[in-house]
């Protein structure tokens, strides 16, 4: 039997359905589960003093492309629109192999976890030169985050009027058995999984209406979830419109891909009725607030997604789109987007946080995470609130707007994967010398 004991914490933030908070409490973990939460608590296992922290759920991260933390700020796509950035980093992509593909996922990953993340997604959907989902998967084990990876994919290319070249997509048969063979590899349905695996069909620009509907088959007779882009930006509304004879949202329902086992990424250009059928169906919004920016994509309507009832977590999305993979720092941009859409009072520093934590746990289906409660995974970041970041605050507590942006201590299952600031599970020094390695070979070749 394993027990920690996080003492005495300034607060606890639980996202329990009343919101819980407590002040000066304890949190008692055993085997990997959240097992009490009280006030003198005790245990012969180790004790995490957390006077000074505030803690939270581990954050969950709905949205990524792990492997594009090798090519941040690319001077070709800094400045480009997404067609237009897509178009620059293909080819560079196009050069990836399976060194490049897990080297790329340890570093977002740990980024992730530095920045109070215990579960993410990833969307993978090149393949380039033997590269395979399982990089990632070995990537994710070897660092200790709760993984959900989805094998992506791309079939339309540039000779057939699609937007990637040739060299980076695949047959539809193989990307459809390929599905079946990590599925039957790796997917976990278990309460507490460490790894599970969705389908993915990159984008409604990148593969074809049958690509679309069979995966959706696929995916539900394996009981697994689904994810895509959908609606990201004006472009992408054009297009639907241009070459399906209609918008995102109606597309994605005429192929199945509604549903509370679907999440889209993005979704910035949904329209009310689009919204309505979301919420009436329950599917998931992966929103990336900072590649939105970035991009020029524009501001989601979360505000209004949320009021409908669609489920909505929090996504950093690729880092050569956002140029970060820090979690926490999104929730703060989603809260502020909305605010200066919306006004000041549109969305609070502790909704925020929820999006980011519960919210993107219910978006993945995993109703074990997202929240401090006995019988919850334990997943918890601590937050020290005792640095310049949060001096001078009146309510500690309300982190996105006046916190750390740097956990202190993060726990998955149960297990230490950061104390006091640092990685306990990689050589992180000896992955970033490998990952600047590596990107400057890339840089090199023509």
């Amino acid at each position: 039997m394993s027990e920690t004991l996080i003492r005495n914490a300034h607060s606890v933030l639980t996202m329990d359905d009343a919101g819980s908070e407590f002040a000066g409490a304890d949190v008692l973990i055993r085997d990997g589960v959240i097992v009490q939460i009280g006030e003198g608590l005790t245990t012969a296992g180790e004790v995490v003093e957390a006077a000074n922290c505030v803690v939270t759920p581990g954050l969950v991260n709905t949205h990524h492309h792990l492997y594009q933390t090798l090519t941040r700020a690319v001077p070709g796509g800094q400045d480009a629109l997404l067609f237009g950035w897509l178009q620059t980093l293909y080819p560079i992509w196009s050069r990836f192999g399976p060194e490049e593909m897990r080297i790329s996922a340890l570093t977002g990953l740990a980024e992730l976890a530095l920045s109070g993340c215990t579960l993410t997604s990833d969307h993978l959907y090149l393949y380039p030169n033997g590269a395979r989902l399982d990089d990632t998967i070995d990537a994710a084990t070897e660092i200790g985050l709760r993984f959900h990876a989805t094998r992506g994919a791309m079939s339309i290319g540039e000779s057939d009027g699609g937007l990637p070249p040739d060299a980076l997509v695949e047959r539809e048969e193989a990307i459809l058995e390929d599905c079946i063979r990590v599925i039957d590899a790796f997917h976990d349905p278990r309460e507490g999984a460490m790894v599970r695996v969705g389908v993915a069909p990159c984008s409604p620009f990148s593969v074809s209406r049958e690509l679309m509907r069979d995966a959706a088959l696929l995916a539900r007779d394996k009981g697994v979830m689904m994810h895509t882009h959908l609606a990201e930006n004006d472009e992408d509304i054009a297009y639907s419109e241009a070459q399906f004879g209609c918008r995102p949202g109606q597309y994605a329902e005429e192929l199945g891909w509604t549903g509370p086992d679907v999440w889209h990424a993005h979704c910035v250009k949904l329209d009310g009725q689009e919204i309505d059928l979301f919420a009436q169906s329950r599917t998931g919004v992966a929103h990336c607030p900072c590649s939105n920016c970035r991009l020029g994509s524009g501001i989601a309507p979360i505000r209004d997604m949320v009021d409908a009832g669609v489920p909505v977590g929090l996504g950093v999305d690729g880092s050569a789109s956002n140029d970060s993979s820090n979690l926490v720092a999104e929730a703060r941009q989603a809260m502020l987007l909305q605010r200066v859409s919306r006004g000041a009072d549109a969305m609070s520093a502790r909704e925020a946080l929820r999006l980011a934590t519960r919210g993107g746990a219910e978006v993945l289906g995993r109703h074990d995470c997202g929240q401090i409660a006995p019988g919850k995974r334990a997943d918890l970041a601590l937050w020290d609130v005792t640095g310049i970041d949060s001096a001078g605050s009146w309510d500690k507590a309300a982190l996105l707007l006046a916190g750390p942006q740097r956990v202190r201590h993060l726990f998955v299952e149960g297990r230490q994967v950061v104390r006091d600031g640092l990685l306990t599970t990689i050589d992180l020094g000896a992955t970033l010398a490998h990952q600047d390695t590596l990107a400057l070979r890339l840089a090199e070749q023509p």
